[in-house]
């Protein structure tokens, strides 16, 4: 109820009724304080019969009829509308309140202009820190900027160590198939480049995936186009690679490795990147600072892992 538009109405603004005069208005209201008194609600008993602005009512002349120079057909949206919907509404109709009211047409209370103005602004700051990479709203990203050194190391250094782990297991991946690089050292000129590719494809995912989990778009629609674009995209790496690789090296096994390496490491990379954002928000934790440093991890190990193993069945 906090974010519908029913939950930003007052009904403490002037009200008047189509058959009063604009003068007998003005008279009345005058000496009044109200919310707001920037537009004028007309109803017909509990019914809204239009609006009328302030500025329309002091210009229209003193004998008219309210009915005669109000608006009669204003926006108005319903009471359980969202506020965002509200708030667009009246900017679309240039209005400085907006009406609400219920299923039945009963008017229900005005928005006025300095609560649209609010709901806009807070709106506008939800959705940058969507787009951002926050959960909730900018004001995390501001305290992140300022927050003391003890704190920067509270929540950088942990993902970290988790790093520092991973390079310590990659390092005994590698010394575990020592006995294939010592046969064919050229194997190990690729690992970095292996290695790097399926992490630029794991970025590309993990920001995609990051910034639609942000804004509300379920992993459901992510996961398939993701998947096929990171095999398209390791096959066709694979494809350019190859021809390279036998070009300035001229070893045909170790080119065939470095290119089935590529596209299993850039696949696999794709669906590393789409699981581990999607698991750590559903453990509720911020994947934008988390996912990044556990992802380069996991996908530099499957990568390193993958080649030396295609290396060895490949090459010896």
């Amino acid at each position: 109820m906090l974010e519908t538009a029913a939950a930003h109405a007052t009904r403490d603004v002037p009200i008047a009724n189509p058959g009063e005069r604009v003068d007998d208005v003005l008279a009345r209201i005058r000496g009044c304080r109200f919310a707001s008194a920037a537009v004028v609600a007309v109803c017909d008993g509990r019914r809204l019969a239009g609006l009328i602005t302030i500025e329309n009512l002091l210009a229209a002349p003193t004998g008219a009829a309210i009915g005669e120079v109000m608006d009669t057909d204003p926006p108005t949206v319903a009471g359980h509308q969202d506020q965002e919907a509200a708030v667009w509404e009246a900017l679309r109709h240039d209005e400085p309140g907006l009406a609400v009211v219920d299923t039945d047409g009963r008017w229900l209370g005005l928005i006025p202009p300095h609560r649209l103005l609010s709901v806009l602004l807070q709106e506008h700051d939800e959705d940058v820190a969507r787009l951002s990479g926050y959960l909730k709203s900018t004001a995390g990203a501001r305290t992140a900027t300022v927050e003391p050194i003890s704190r920067r190391l509270w929540h950088r250094l942990p993902w970290l160590l988790v790093g520092l782990i991973g390079a310590m297991l990659a390092a005994g991946i590698v010394d575990s198939f020592h006995a294939v690089l010592e046969r064919e050292v050229l194997i190990a000129f690729f690992i970095p480049g292996v290695v790097y590719l399926a992490d630029a494809v794991g970025t590309q995912t993990e920001a995609l995936v990051i910034r639609g989990l942000a804004v509300g778009v379920g992993i459901r629609r992510i996961v398939y186009r993701e998947s096929v674009t990171g095999l398209l995209i390791g096959l066709l790496i694979a494809l350019v690679s190859y021809p390279l690789t036998l070009t300035f090296w001229g070893e045909q096994d170790v080119a065939l490795a470095v290119a089935v390496s590529l596209l299993a490491a850039c696949s696999i990379a794709a669906v590393v990147a789409m699981g581990l954002p999607w698991t750590m928000s559903k453990l509720k934790i911020d994947p934008a600072f988390g996912a990044g440093p556990l992802a380069t991890v996991v996908q530099d190990l499957l990568s390193i892992l993958i080649y030396l193993a295609v290396t060895t069945i490949v090459v010896t």
